[in-house]
């Protein structure tokens, strides 16, 4: 078996904002005992921001990107130095894997992505992923890993994500006020209608809530992967699988390619191409790529390569892709042919502006 397992800052940080290392002894160790077992164990953790607080005498999690970015550079190498120090005592290696959105989105990164982990565990490695908070901007401003760790799980083709939390579940309301029901089991969207997951976390030092939680799951059920949501304190509960422990959220669909995954769930289109209802059709119907005769309007500066929305003549995204070509050069591109663009402009033009295999429906 090979499990994701993901912790959050608030799991991992004392009262004062630095690094509880009971906490992450207790973690390690419950990840060992998996791989002594013989399963395979990725570990996506959080925490580098506030590891980096006390070593700055910063008091909170600052608000400013550049302090942000400075805390996490600071705090990553010793969050790193302590997972390599209480591995080994379990005679494990850990390696570092630094992820940001390119790396899952564009082709070629991800499959680099691919390879790293697929190659660190066939060594026998623990990866510890985390997001590239010094060079990210979307990552730190978006927030937690939740969302990471779902996809990696789908990267890695685990066969169960566990999302470490600072609660010991989904519930119904807010934990904190009288008759907030613990769910155990979620189905699917029906199973989630009646449920107030709009509150933020208390931590002081997260950036995460139980909305990117139930986003992850959202994403890796939808994959096929089942989830465990529940607290850190329960993370033997939750690996040994012994008895039932926190919200389960049960598999609703199949493997996708993972950057889709991605594309359609973490990331935000940097500008739109209106279609027209033909062009609607073909993508949403026919599965087939998006040439410029079927697009009416452009809006918005992106470069080749950035996620844009699909629109229909009434502005509803039905599809999210990666487009071919910059901003400034598509609208000399709407409604035209490929066939005469590549006479006009050079062969480079005949070509989709977006091909179908970097192209996610979302309707």
């Amino acid at each position: 078996m090979r499990v994701v397992v993901k912790v959050g800052s608030s799991s991992l940080s004392s009262a004062d904002g630095g690094l509880q290392l009971s906490s992450l002894h207790s973690l390690v160790d419950a990840l060992a005992a998996v791989r002594e077992r013989g399963d395979e164990v990725v570990l996506v953790s959080s925490g580098a921001i506030a590891t980096g607080l006390a070593p700055l005498t910063l008091p909170t999690r600052p608000r400013d990107l550049a302090t942000q970015q400075a805390a996490a550079s600071v705090g990553q190498g010793l969050l790193m130095a302590r997972y390599t120090e209480r591995f080994a005592r379990h005679d494990l290696v850990v390696g570092q894997v630094l992820l940001t959105v390119d790396d899952v989105v564009r082709r070629g990164h991800y499959r680099n992505a691919y390879r790293t982990l697929a190659r660190l565990l066939d060594l026998g490695v623990v990866p510890v992923v985390n997001e590239n908070d010094t060079v990210a901007t979307q990552e730190i401003r978006f927030g937690d890993n939740d969302r990471l760790a779902a996809l990696v799980a789908h990267l890695v083709h685990a066969d169960r994500l566990v999302l470490l939390s600072d609660v010991d579940g989904l519930y119904d309301g807010n934990p904190s006020r009288p008759g907030a029901r613990l769910l155990r089991h979620v189905h699917g969207e029906a199973d989630l209608e009646d449920v107030d997951i709009a509150a933020p976390g208390a931590s002081r030092v997260g950036t995460g809530g139980m909305v990117t939680k139930v986003e992850a799951a959202r994403i890796a059920t939808g994959a096929g992967i089942p989830v465990v949501l529940t607290s850190a304190a329960n993370v033997n509960l939750a690996l040994n699988g012994g008895r039932e422990v926190g919200t389960t959220f049960h598999p609703t669909g199949r493997r996708r390619p993972t950057r889709l995954l991605w594309l359609a769930h973490a990331t935000t289109g940097k500008g739109t191409l209106t279609l027209d209802a033909g062009a609607v059709r073909a993508l949403t119907e026919g599965r087939a790529s998006l040439l410029p005769a079927g697009v009416t309007g452009c809006a918005g500066t992106f470069d080749a390569g950035d996620p844009v929305d699909l629109v229909d003549e009434a502005g509803t995204a039905v599809a999210r892709g990666l487009v071919a070509y910059d901003s400034t050069e598509v609208p000399k591109m709407l409604g035209r042919s490929t066939r005469d663009l590549a006479v006009e402009l050079g062969p480079e033009y005949e070509r989709e502006l977006v091909h179908r295999d970097d192209l996610v429906v979302l309707v």
